[in-house]
């Protein structure tokens, strides 16, 4: 009993000194979080730096100099000294910090700062993750992860992330509050890895129930977040109410105005309470409060009203009144409160939001109370065709990635250049940020750094001179080959242009004859051909950097997207046995495909950031019993594969090439089409086919199996070994492949 009245004294003072923390910090105590941020990257040379904290100024800036034996960290706030410290980082050690290779290979004594160093940023926020990401990439995370993840964001000056972890817990006090049981509730919340889309509206109770536990520990987890972060100066955006309910919100409520409204991806309707219904003001301003009590508010939320749905009318006047609602919802309960608004919606659904739609639903929001995200800028900039959103205040997003796909891909040009334009453009309106709303993270992290270079500068990047700083920081050592490579690599996987996104392969595609499937797009932006002679420099480069990190990371990845990409031109050589009755000639194709397969997974095997094990068992590691331990397995095979149910319509879209996916659930699949195949040669029907492998794919999402955990292998010895073995193989075949025709 003691030790329960202990910890609701913990939780009682923490939710208190969260929620009270809005209150300006002292200088000592900003300096106190910033020197225990340096104190995590650089444990051994953190005596070597100083911090000084001048918060008069309210723009973001930083100094570093040496003052007798330290390098003097100053800055505003703990991010501006993080900022300062990965500079310096960066500059004065050539080092890297990224989430698939860092470099910290520091000299005992660090090198002194002699001429003083300023920088300040032109960005006011520097906006951080999407949604998508908390379940793409983050579902399963816990606090270590967490904390390494707000250190890479101070690091990188973001200073305005999304904050949803916990937001179940404060929905199921809300509706409790009106008497809702969690019967009633069981239906409304899905499972964890499916919150992005349960808080967009567009799904209710996929992949649920939702425990307690799971809303309790996450209750906790947030206020460590939200700590952290707020401790180092950064300000969180927390979700609004737009207007979605639980179907059970019917039984209490008889009378209330409920729209149906359905994603269109195979789930079932949500309910959308009219804006008209003064329960919607009311319930929108309980839910701010409720949040604000247990969360603490920096006057940020965010608010999507039709993420992905068609709104039921397209009258501008209807639109002004619904965002007016909205707001003045915040408003009630927050007299402080900005509107962060996505802007997905303009670009998904350009057919609807054209010039009238989207100025009646901003124009209801004054200017300096709304902020919109131009969520894919480096893709399309809605700015250019919205008068730069018609006077509100907005920032320059690159999206990059969508649902955690594993593929070399990025508007590496766009990126370098195209913030710092938008800057200087008179029509660019408020631009008052930069951001990443990648879906996902974890990979490219070229384009992060780079994206991030933006941050403290208010001109184009040049790209050759960064890619020999960043490759040198990466490496710990120049090469040209390295050089040569890097330019290869920017001319092809991240020339960014024909695709929106990057391309899949053939292997991660429910089995076909055909080249692609509809969320296993393999149309590329280069011919794959022009990456080869990349793949050859970076296996000539391997004694000159093989214990690098961050190289053994690229090796990795530059030999699988190499390989990836030939496994399209292989699967052809398999269509067109089948097309030519070449029974012989299908077989050594199915077996050679096999392989690959099985090649790439020994491959990806080396490398911690290419395997599902952790994925699982960390989805496992959050259950209390066995019980919840396999709907979180369950949640999480779910979301890489069929997404959805046996028959939905989005598998495949959050695909990834990992090891244990490649021979657990990819090579099956394959090696079931090809006895299927030969079992009906010249009559096998594609659609009896994939109705009989749903069912194999659901018992797989529905399993229990273990993976593993820990990469084994050298990735140096293995890649060069898939060199020797496949590079002479892949221009026969691939100049043999008749063009595709794509057809989305």
């Amino acid at each position: 009993m003691k030790s329960i009245i202990k910890l609701a004294i913990f939780f009682t003072v923490f939710v208190f000194e969260v929620g009270s923390c809005q209150s300006t910090k002292s200088e000592s105590e900003i300096a106190t979080t910033a020197s225990q941020l340096i104190a995590r990257i650089v444990p051994n040379h953190a005596n070597q730096f100083s911090v000084e904290i001048d918060s008069s100024n309210n723009e973001d800036w930083f100094e570093i100099v040496s003052k007798g034996d330290k390098i003097v960290l100053r800055g505003n706030n703990g991010v501006s000294v993080a900022s300062a410290l990965y500079y310096y980082l960066n500059n004065f050690t050539n080092s890297q910090i990224t989430w698939n290779g860092t470099n910290l290979n520091l000299p005992k004594k660090l090198p002194a700062v002699s001429k003083l160093i300023h920088k300040k940023t032109p960005y006011e926020y520097r906006y951080y993750l999407n949604y998508c990401t908390f379940n793409y990439s983050m579902s399963w995370w816990d606090w270590n992860r967490w904390e390494k993840e707000i250190d890479w964001m101070a690091l990188h000056g973001i200073n305005m992330p999304l904050a949803i972890t916990g937001e179940e817990y404060i929905w199921d006090e809300v509706y409790k509050s009106y008497g809702f049981t969690d019967e009633d509730l069981s239906s409304f919340f899905s499972g964890p890895a499916y919150f992005s889309w349960f808080w967009m509206g567009n799904l209710d109770g996929w992949g649920g129930p939702l425990s307690k536990n799971w809303k309790d520990t996450h209750r906790d987890l947030q206020l460590k977040i939200l700590k952290r972060e707020r401790e180092l100066g950064m300000k969180t955006v927390l979700p609004a109410f737009t207007g979605h309910v639980p179907a059970s919100f019917k039984k209490f409520f008889p009378n209330a105005k409920l729209k149906q409204t359905n994603w269109g991806n195979d789930f079932e309707d949500t309910y959308i309470l009219d804006s008209d219904d003064p329960l919607f003001a009311e319930i929108g301003k309980k839910f701010l409060e409720k949040q604000s009590e247990v969360y603490g508010t920096d006057h940020l939320y965010s608010a999507d009203t039709f993420n992905e749905n068609t709104p039921p009318s397209n009258d501008p006047a209807y639109l002004f009144d619904l965002s007016k609602k909205i707001f003045e919802g915040m408003k009630s309960a927050d007299k402080d409160a900005v509107w962060v608004m996505q802007g997905w919606l303009f670009y998904s659904h350009r057919e609807f939001w054209e010039a009238p739609q989207i100025k009646g639903m901003l124009d209801a929001v004054p200017d300096d109370r709304m902020i919109i995200l131009d969520l894919a800028t480096e893709i399309e900039p809605v700015w250019k065709r919205t008068e730069a959103f018609y006077g509100k205040q907005w920032i320059w997003n690159m999206l990059h990635n969508f649902g955690g796909n594993i593929v070399m891909f990025g508007r590496i040009e766009a990126v370098a250049n195209e913030p710092a334009k938008a800057l200087k453009d008179p029509k660019s309106g408020k631009l008052k940020g930069i951001g990443l709303t990648m879906e996902a993270i974890e990979q490219n992290p070229v384009l992060y750094e780079l994206m991030t270079e933006n941050t403290w500068r208010d001109t184009p990047i040049e790209l050759n001179s960064w890619l020999a700083k960043y490759t040198l920081n990466r490496y710990g050592k120049s090469n040209s080959d390295i050089s040569k490579a890097w330019d290869i690599l920017v001319k092809t996987v991240y020339n960014g242009q024909v695709i929106r996104d990057g391309a899949e392969s053939i292997i991660v595609s429910r089995p076909t004859f055909e080249g692609y499937r509809r969320w296993a797009r393999t149309k590329l932006n280069y011919a794959p051909k022009d990456l080869l002679p990349a793949w050859d420099l970076f296996i000539k480069a391997i004694p000159v950097v093989q214990k690098s990190d961050g190289f053994q990371y690229d090796l990795v990845d530059v030999t699988r997207q190499v390989l990836a990409n030939y496994a399209l031109p292989l699967q052809q050589e398999i269509t067109k046995a089948y097309q030519n009755n070449d029974k012989i000639t299908f077989d050594k194709k199915s077996k050679e495909f096999l392989e690959l397969i099985d090649d790439m997974d020994l491959l990806l095997a080396t490398r911690h950031d290419f395997l599902l094990g952790p994925w699982i068992a960390d989805a496992r590691s959050w259950g209390l019993d066995e019980k919840e331990k396999a709907l979180y397995e369950q949640n999480a095979r779910n979301l890489i594969t069929l997404w959805g149910g046996a028959d939905n319509r989005l598998h495949e879209y959050s695909n990834r090439q990992w090891s244990g996916l490649f021979t657990d659930f990819y090579k099956p699949r394959w090696q079931q089409f090809f006895t299927d195949v030969k079992a009906n040669w010249g009559k096998f029907n594609q659609d009896n086919f994939d109705e009989k492998i749903k069912e194999w794919e659901w018992k797989w999402v529905t399993e229990r199996k273990d993976f593993p955990v820990k990469a084994k292998g050298n990735p140096n010895n293995i890649a060069k070994a898939l060199h020797k073995k496949y590079r002479s193989r892949i221009i026969p075949v691939t100049e043999r492949m008749a063009p595709i025709k794509y057809d989305y």
